[in-house]
């Protein structure tokens, strides 16, 4: 039997049913994990909330490190015994075991923990792409990074920092505000009590930024067009305070003739070169320390319901996981 969170219906926390099942024997290109470590994503919630659709029931999270204990049919690359990862998805990493399409996951160097793995693969491939992808951020380039000090934020503003961008950060609290200057940023805005805008054209003299890296959504929009320099780049690849409102086109016009765009990761790692570039990209930089975990909690996974709690409610700090 395996320890698995369930969702049945949307709404809060209160709908993740922890359920025991008996897992099937692992189907052809499929490998049998026994989780270590379950990454916990804002995206997560999504599903649970009905944000984002997934039939019903279906399991939680896109995040995990584990161990091989099985193989179906035709797997070659893996063995049992493989410390291996994944953060693509599909749903189903909140469980104690589950099988796992081998063509998803990647092998867990020695260099990198299994909670490592779990925290940063999603987050630590996310900044990858975004910064090197949407957009190859360049030396001298300045950046505007909101929920600097969140899971993604975390990866991404010392990767920028590494790139040589100068790195204007965004904080709903003093203490995240701490933790985001830690991280790197050059410059951090309290944005509850802040305007982010005026602030941003101050901190660059006028001109604006070159990038805007925006995963709240609804309360950070208006802020975010008008802190963009005249084509300037409005990357929207979050949700966390609501949907981004809907525009005009026209509005990017006014603006300055902005570029928008609203990409996931899926997009970025669809084919097995793509992962495995951005996996080995983020073992890299953690290996090089230009990344770290920052893990600041940790839940059992039967307490998955506390944990989405503590994440809506804006009490976590840097990455977060869960722990079969």
């Amino acid at each position: 039997m395996s320890l698995t969170i369930r969702v049945t219906r949307h709404g809060g926390p209160e709908v993740l049913e922890p359920v025991e099942e008996t897992l099937p024997p692992p189907a052809a290109g499929e490998v049998r994990l026994r989780h270590t470590a379950i990454g916990l994503n804002f995206i997560d919630t999504y599903f649970r909330a009905g944000i984002y659709l997934a039939p019903f029931p279906h399991g939680l999270g896109q995040e995990a490190a584990g161990v091989v204990e099985a193989l179906g049919d035709g797997v070659v690359d893996f063995a049992i015994g493989d410390r291996v990862a994944y953060g693509t998805g599909p749903l189903g990493a909140y469980a104690e075991h589950r099988n796992f399409a081998a063509s998803r996951l990647v092998k867990v160097p020695d260099t990198v923990s299994d909670e490592a793995a779990a925290a940063l693969m999603l987050k630590g491939m996310t900044a990858y792409y975004l910064l090197h992808l949407t957009h190859r951020v360049v030396p001298g380039e300045t950046l505007l990074v909101h929920a600097a000090a969140g899971g993604v934020g975390s990866a991404l503003v010392p990767w920028a920092r590494h790139l040589g961008a100068r790195v204007i950060g965004t904080a709903g609290s003093p203490d995240k505000a701490a933790l985001a200057r830690a991280a790197g940023c050059d410059a951090v805005i309290l944005y509850r009590e802040q305007d982010v805008a005026g602030e941003v054209r101050r901190l660059t003299g006028g001109r604006g930024v070159d990038v805007v890296y925006d995963s709240v959504g609804k309360d950070t929009f208006a802020g975010s067009l008008d802190s963009l320099r005249p084509r300037g780049l409005f990357v929207s690849y979050g949700n966390a305070s609501g949907k981004a409102p809907p525009f005009e086109p026209v509005l990017l016009a006014e603006k300055g003739s902005l570029f928008f765009t609203r990409p996931t990761l899926a997009h970025y790692t669809a084919t097995r070169a793509e992962l495995d570039g951005a996996a080995q990209a983020v073992f890299a930089a953690i290996a090089a320390g230009i990344i770290e975990p920052q893990i600041r909690q940790r839940w059992p996974l039967r307490e998955a319901a506390s944990a989405h709690l503590a994440l809506e409610s804006r009490q976590t700090r840097g990455a977060s996981v869960m722990l079969p």
